[in-house]
């Protein structure tokens, strides 16, 4: 299973960016997916975190506060997908982006944590 992450890049303060992170590999069933973050000399800390849903409601979602309001977290499940748009972007949001999934291998197994490769977001004031 691997998890592709894209759409990083260097933005104003003020502007927005939008990432993509794509699940691949043979698994039987996505579970919650994410975004974290680390910024330069910190920890890495959620961003942004939606459960799967079913066919019929969206999955529930949880924000970091400092981003509540500014950014938001979709999931596309016939595509393995997990989306972040992230709106009037501040500096303090430069950091690595990763994208994280507990993703199950069997009906009969619980999840395991799946990180992808980071994705860099540079704000520049």
């Amino acid at each position: 299973v691997q998890l592709q992450a894209s759409g990083g890049g260097l933005v104003q303060a003020g502007g927005s960016l939008g990432l993509s992170c794509v699940a691949s590999g043979s698994f039987f069933r996505l579970n919650a997916m994410g975004w974290y973050r680390q910024p330069p000399g910190k920890q890495r800390e959620l961003v942004a975190r939606i459960d799967s849903g079913t066919m019929l409601i969206r999955g529930s979602t949880d924000y970091a506060d400092s981003v509540k309001g500014r950014f938001t977290i979709s999931r596309d499940n016939a595509k393995n997908a997990v989306y972040l748009q992230m709106n009037s972007l501040a500096p303090e949001d430069t950091a690595v982006y990763y994208c994280n999934a507990d993703i199950s291998q069997s009906p009969y197994h619980y999840g395991v944590n799946y990180w992808g490769k980071g994705t860099q977001v540079t704000v520049s004031s």
